[in-house]
């Protein structure tokens, strides 16, 4: 399926140029492999994450780690514990959540008879691809994420923030769903785990500070040359539409 998704739509010249664009704008120190932990705190902070702000995960996070500083006690507190604890701390989809954080340690306590992710630093990447995305409520972002940040694997998560300057560029059909842009995407970067670092991170702030949802701000973004939507999204810019191979979409 990842050779079709590129002759579906092939990767324009300057994928590599808005690469470097981004990075050199949004993130241009070496990203850094935040210290080790066990990648099962990382899954569980990335469905906390999950439609709610940074404070609010954090705040959500640090009440979980303190009423229960050890993950048995969860897990023996039930998904109703769990989510009381969650909507104490504020923030939305409080029992999805804590369905989705006790599922996980079930599914662990059944299967590996211990609440630890450690056994995926054994595996390699695609195997703990496939262990995490058995998780319930992990899918191929939240593995990504955890494969590129808690296991310093070259994986490349694609959130909304880089979907939408990915289809906004036209790099992808704008009916693409965000598993199948992210396919296409990991398809494209090299697979070298501080570029991708990098580009995760640049990418999602361009998408919270430059390429807003709603009124984007054209005028200062680094690929306004390379950006063919900027016309239409603020007429008062003009920016250059570079060539691209017909992409299909299908």
């Amino acid at each position: 399926m990842r050779a079709d998704l590129l002759s579906l739509c092939p990767p324009p010249e300057h994928v590599p140029e808005v690469v470097a664009r981004l990075i050199a704008a949004e993130h241009p120190d070496p990203p850094v492999p935040r210290p080790v932990r066990d990648p099962l705190d990382g899954v569980l902070r990335v469905i906390l994450s999950q439609q709610n702000t940074n404070a609010v995960a954090q705040r959500q996070w640090e009440a979980l780690t303190f009423t229960y500083p050890r993950w048995e006690a969860a897990l023996l507190d039930g998904p109703e514990g769990i989510e009381a604890t969650l909507k104490a701390a504020g923030g939305g989809l409080a029992r999805v959540k804590a369905a989705y954080l006790h599922g996980i340690l079930a599914h662990l306590e059944e299967t590996r008879g211990e609440l630890s992710l450690r056994f995926l630093r054994d595996l390699p990447d695609d195997e703990a691809r496939a262990a995490l995305e058995a998780l319930p409520g992990v899918g191929l972002k939240t593995a990504s994420l955890v494969l590129l940040f808690d296991l310093i694997r070259p994986a490349l998560p694609v959130d909304g923030n880089i979907e939408r300057t990915l289809k906004r560029l036209e790099f992808v059909p704008p009916n693409w769903s965000a598993e199948r842009t992210e396919r296409w995407f990991d398809r494209v970067v090299p697979r070298e785990w501080a570029l991708r670092a990098a580009l995760h991170v640049a990418g999602v702030r361009h998408g919270r500070h430059t390429c807003l949802p709603r009124n984007p701000r054209c005028p200062a973004c680094p690929l306004l040359d390379l950006c063919p939507s900027a016309p239409l999204l603020s007429p008062e810019v003009t920016a250059g539409t570079p060539g691209r191979p017909v992409c299909s979409g299908g």
